[in-house]
């Protein structure tokens, strides 16, 4: 199973009842935070999480509604007796704003590696994660993120006796580690079936609609998107700022093929984004307008 939680949907400024830009993902039992806006750490006690529990930090860029929420975030991991290191991951000049951040978080309990996104795309194993960050169109360099969590073959125990191989060896095999004993290697693919539907979220903010985005969104299970702009006639403001109304959002995670769409990143003047749903709907019937705190359990497919 993963866990997703939108701890904040505001882009440029928080609001009453409106956290500034995060998202929160858990997967056999390591967190992962999208972005760090001001409020966070208020976000995830609010949603009944724990700084404890973050293990990786991905930053989409380096505004501030993204990542100013960030030291005193650190410092609350600290204060909540984390030991463990964490990984912090974001565009180029990753080093010196988190460096720079640290001045007011200078001690803590933990190590933190950093590493630094290069290219148009890249790939990241960690975690149980299977991250494909990749550049999109904003004023500054911004990566957005697709999760994957694979799914192996089944076992086939039939095929593991008939070859012979020794029961304590297959919790490895299952698990896609070789073996060998007296001279015997055993692989993974002597008893392991086709690989089945994993699971899949795309994160999406601060950007231009680009083929990229739609190539890395495609089959996810949840698409998370910007929708800066509700009204249809913000087209210019969203080609000035570098950012997506609801059409555009909708217009990408329909050419993705996603199951659902949750948009997220709403503008300060942008109150009330229900009252723009249809803009999006018309597009892709399965939009959601996110909010502060709602989460979604995805699980692997029935067999």
């Amino acid at each position: 199973m993963l866990d997703i939680t939108l701890l904040g949907t505001g882009g440029m400024m928080p609001l009453p009842g409106r956290w500034l830009t995060s998202m929160y993902a858990k997967y056999n039992g390591i967190g992962l935070l999208i972005d760090s806006g001001e409020g966070t750490q208020i976000a995830m006690k609010e949603a009944g999480l724990s700084t404890h529990d973050i293990d990786i930090i991905c930053f989409t860029h380096y505004h501030a509604d993204h990542i100013s929420g960030l030291p005193g975030l650190l410092l609350s991991i600290g204060n909540a007796d984390r030991t463990d290191p964490i990984t912090i991951i974001g565009p180029r000049g990753l080093k010196r704003v988190v460096t720079s951040l640290r001045v007011v978080a200078p001690e803590l309990p933990f190590d933190i590696d950093l590493r630094e996104l290069e290219g148009d795309t890249q790939h990241i194993s960690i975690g149980g994660y299977e991250i494909d960050a990749f550049k999109v169109h904003h004023k500054i360099i911004c990566y957005g993120y697709s999760l994957n969590i694979p799914r192996l073959g089944k076992f086939n125990a039939d095929r593991a006796k008939e070859l012979e191989i020794p029961i304590k060896f297959w919790n490895k095999l299952q698990h896609g580690e070789t073996t060998e004993e007296d001279g015997k290697v055993y692989t993974p693919d002597m008893v392991m079936g086709e690989a089945r539907k994993g699971l899949k979220v795309t994160y999406c903010t601060d950007t231009r609609p680009v083929p990229v985005i739609a190539d890395m969104a495609k089959a996810s299970d949840l698409f998370i998107c910007e929708g800066m702009y509700g009204d249809d006639s913000r087209d210019n403001k969203a080609v000035e700022y570098k950012h997506m109304t609801f059409a555009e959002a909708a217009g990408i995670a329909k050419e993705a093929g996603v199951e659902e769409m949750w948009l997220t990143h709403f503008s300060p003047a942008l109150t009330r984004p229900q009252d723009f749903i249809k803009n999006a709907k018309k597009i892709f019937p399965d939009t959601i307008v996110g909010k502060c705190g709602m989460s979604r359990t995805l699980k692997f497919a029935e067999d």
